[in-house]
């Protein structure tokens, strides 16, 4: 595609940045939408179907079509959730907008932060959190009911408008917070909260709504206190279990402000247990992003045991990966080579 804006159009958006979103859209790959038109399908005219994205959101035409409801098993167990499934078209034209939101807001998340930003990973939140966990002796364990289902539209807008000059930017988030679900019987549910998750736009959203709602929250309300958060998933960290029960209550009071609830029976307050932290409480452990914190057996370089408080898969993410496994029935696949078998499950673990 041809570079440069077209002086005609309403809205600067580039070409290139229409051409740049598809990249990624291609790299992520992803299933059809309510068109039923796959990736592959809408490579066959590409350059046709780039030019009508970056047509109709330049001259500020573009709608979206409705977002294609998946109901899919929760990442660790618990449930399902509802995932949201735009068209190829509609993923390309919300990477464009996250694009342009990203660059804007990065430079103020919060470094507790670490869901979907580049450069960070669940991995780091992890590490994070088991080294607070040896210096604190309290966790809350927060669980945001319905995150992704409950966000008011009009703080959502107000924190993306803190972060872009671009009337179009507004303009499209708008339309895609509106944009209704298509359920499987083809039926569809309007709304009027939340962003459905499994869309482009969404993580950026989510971060943005979240870094006002809580993260700087926090970090003037007590700014001693450290957390970890990824996306919706949080862990607090304190000295005490009065510290634990304080902080709580302000937290949800928080929610309260935001539109947003604490699960009453998920939400918890955790004791880290191990060698040196042997009192007794009610919740002695917890799960964080596929990770079981608890009190466990370790070694130190030189092979002494002891009891620490450590990280290692949860219950519920080993179960789905076993069930993943499973379901290959490499028993059945005799006939096929070491390198054949690699490369059918290289790309699975590696996303583990």
């Amino acid at each position: 595609m041809g570079e440069l804006k077209a002086p005609d159009k309403p809205f600067d958006i580039s070409k290139r940045a229409v051409w740049e979103a598809y990249e990624k859209v291609r790299a992520n790959k992803g299933a059809p939408g309510v068109d039923k038109v796959s990736l592959a399908e809408f490579e066959k005219d590409l350059k046709n179907n780039l030019y009508k994205i970056w047509n109709r959101m330049s001259s500020g035409s573009y709608f979206p079509p409705p977002v294609r409801a998946v109901e899919i098993p929760k990442p660790h167990g618990g449930g399902t959730r509802t995932l949201g499934v735009p068209t190829v078209a509609d993923r390309i034209a919300q990477t464009v907008v996250a694009g342009v939101l990203e660059r804007g807001a990065e430079p103020v998340f919060h470094p507790d932060s670490h869901g979907y930003r580049p450069g960070r990973s669940a991995i780091d939140a992890v590490a994070a959190c088991r080294e607070r966990c040896w210096r604190h002796d309290w966790v809350i364990d927060l669980d945001i009911r319905k995150f992704f289902d409950s966000v008011p539209w009009d703080l959502m807008l107000k924190a993306v408008a803190a972060h872009t000059d671009q009337s179009w930017v507004l303009l499209y988030v708008r339309r895609w917070l509106a944009a209704p679900l298509q359920l499987p019987d083809v039926t569809l549910q309007q709304r009027d909260r939340g962003t459905p998750q499994g869309s482009a736009v969404s993580p950026i959203l989510a971060n943005l709504f979240l870094h006002y709602a809580f993260d700087a929250w926090m970090a003037r309300t007590f700014p001693t206190i450290p957390f970890e958060r990824y996306v919706d998933d949080v862990v607090v960290h304190c000295v005490s279990e009065r510290q634990a029960r304080y902080v709580l209550e302000a937290i949800g009071k928080r929610m309260s402000e935001v539109g947003l609830t604490l699960h009453p029976e998920k939400t918890r307050i955790v004791y880290c247990q191990d060698d040196n932290r042997q009192g007794q409480y009610g919740h002695v452990e917890f799960d964080f992003l596929g990770f079981g914190f608890r009190k466990r057996s370790a070694r130190t370089k030189d092979g002494k045991l002891f009891v620490s408080f450590l990280p290692a898969i949860s219950k519920p993410a080993l179960n789905k990966i076993s069930a993943e496994v499973r379901s290959w029935r490499l028993h059945y696949r005799t006939h096929l080579t070491e390198k054949d078998l690699a490369r059918k499950i290289n790309p699975i673990v590696r996303g583990w």
